[in-house]
């Protein structure tokens, strides 16, 4: 598949959300980043929600982080979903593989293998769910402010500080 196919829509209760899926070919993390540019854009132009710039890099770089997770540990395809809840995007990756990530302890003599960290930095809430094929993870930003210095990011992997859907 050269490109994403992606799906567009408006769901019930005025959720926007958008969804796309990757095989693991070159050019699929650039693909992702682009879909949530787009997405972003749309909240702000479309919907008129407020994005603010820090916000909105944090939500590519979790995308890119968490997709690029998922292409390199999984051998089949992944599904990336965008949706805004409240005030917050939702980054849902799903994908083939059944294991697990592991937080590593912060070593800055460590090349690599950051993702995870940046991701639970950035975040709100991180949660990792087994699928009946696979994994789900998922992390929500906060599209107001900046994530690294209002230090709303998570230290550690555990519950997420709320589900979808609730006030």
């Amino acid at each position: 598949m050269d490109k994403a196919a992606q799906y567009d829509d408006r769901l019930q209760g005025g959720l926007v959300w958008t969804s796309a899926a990757y095989e693991g070919v070159p050019g699929d993390i650039a693909r992702a980043r682009e879909l949530a540019r787009a997405f972003l854009v749309r909240l702000e132009h479309d919907h008129g929600h407020p994005v603010a710039a820090p916000a909105a890099q944090a939500v590519e770089l979790v995308v890119s982080e968490l997709l690029t997770n998922a292409c390199k540990h999984t051998s089949g395809p992944a599904v990336l979903d965008l949706e805004l809840v409240g005030d917050q995007v939702y980054i849902t990756v799903r994908d083939t593989d059944p294991g697990l990530p592991v937080a590593r302890p912060p070593d800055p003599t460590r090349v690599g293998r950051h993702g995870l960290e940046i991701v639970m930095a950035l975040a709100h809430s991180f949660d990792v769910h087994r699928e009946p094929v696979g994994k789900r993870i998922r992390a929500a930003v906060p599209l107001s402010g900046d994530p690294r210095r209002d230090g709303v990011g998570r230290s550690g992997l555990g519950a997420p500080r709320g589900e979808p859907g609730e006030a």
